[in-house]
């Protein structure tokens, strides 16, 4: 079968059909139900590599050109939404996408949404002690502080891997020394 788009780096049983990937972008929005922005829908498509990033932005484009999706400005950041017109005719056809691929992408822009909501209200500060550092991670909620914890990490590769797991797991490490603190 021949494919009209570019299919570098998607997975196996990843879109390949443009169509198919118009419509996933346009699923994604109506199962999210809260307007994107561009970079978010290509992290959320990329997650699990379901579709080549130079062919999500070009139905992104097209899918704006065409009034299917609606682009504003928030927080000087185009974000984009479903056109209401456009909700009935994706919940007609968005069983045409493989149920895998409906899963994987809203699984993945619950994740990436989650990431972006803790890196938000999290907070990382690095000091540089005489051997090693000292990573201190500040979760708060609104404008409450819930946790405060600092660590000492040997060098500037293990200050990465703890932000990163931070922010992976921040909601799984607050929890469980909650847990374990409050054990009798």
């Amino acid at each position: 079968m021949e494919h009209n788009t570019f299919i570098e780096g998607v997975a196996p049983g990843g879109l390949r059909e443009q169509t198919e990937i118009k419509l996933l972008v346009c699923y994604l929005l109506k199962a999210i139900d809260q307007p994107l922005t561009r970079a978010q829908i290509n992290e959320i498509l990329q997650e699990y590599p379901l579709a080549n990033y130079f062919e999500i932005n070009q139905a992104m484009s097209e899918l704006i050109k065409n009034g299917t999706v609606i682009s504003e400005l928030k927080n000087e950041e185009e974000c984009l939404a479903l056109a209401p017109k456009a909700r009935f005719d994706v919940a007609t056809i968005e069983r045409s996408l493989p149920r895998a691929i409906r899963e994987k992408s809203v699984s993945a822009a619950i994740r990436v949404l989650k990431r972006e909501r803790i890196k938000r209200e999290s907070h990382v500060d690095v000091t540089k002690l005489s051997h090693g550092y000292h990573v201190t991670f500040t979760i708060t909620d609104v404008d409450t502080q819930l946790l405060q914890l600092t660590v000492y990490v040997a060098d500037s590769a293990q200050i990465e891997v703890v932000k990163r797991n931070f922010f992976e797991n921040a909601v799984d490490l607050y929890s469980n020394i909650i847990s374990s603190l409050t054990v009798e």
